[in-house]
């Protein structure tokens, strides 16, 4: 069965820094590409980035600069580093791994809240 964990949301005013940490079993992590996901209320979930197994990174337009990913395939654990932070960046995040097809995806965590106020 799948787990992914997330954690490390909070409260953090603009231009802050948060990590969000996500634990995941279920899933030959190390093998999978992973992802990071947000959504904002009254929006539809949105790829924030991906990693792949060999650490490669690609970044939605919107965080690009701001946000890093990166993965512990021996914890399997990924990371989500998000700095100089914005308001529109507001929305609950999760993990999960990352596929053409991942808005079909029947497993998610809880996620984790991230608030940005100005």
């Amino acid at each position: 069965q799948v787990q992914l964990v997330e954690s490390g949301g909070g409260l953090v005013q603009a231009g802050g820094s948060l990590r969000l940490s996500c634990a995941v079993s279920g899933i030959i992590f190390r093998f999978s590409t992973m992802g990071w996901y947000r959504q904002a209320p009254g929006k539809q979930r949105e790829l924030v980035g991906t990693i792949t197994r060999d650490g490669s990174t690609n970044y939605a337009a919107s965080v690009e600069g701001r946000f890093t990913i990166s993965r512990d395939n021996a914890k399997n654990t990924v990371s989500l580093q998000m700095n100089s932070l914005k308001p529109e960046d507001t929305a609950v995040y999760y993990c999960n791994s990352h596929s053409a097809t991942w808005q079909k995806y029947p497993y998610w965590g809880q996620g984790t809240q991230v608030t940005v106020s100005s």
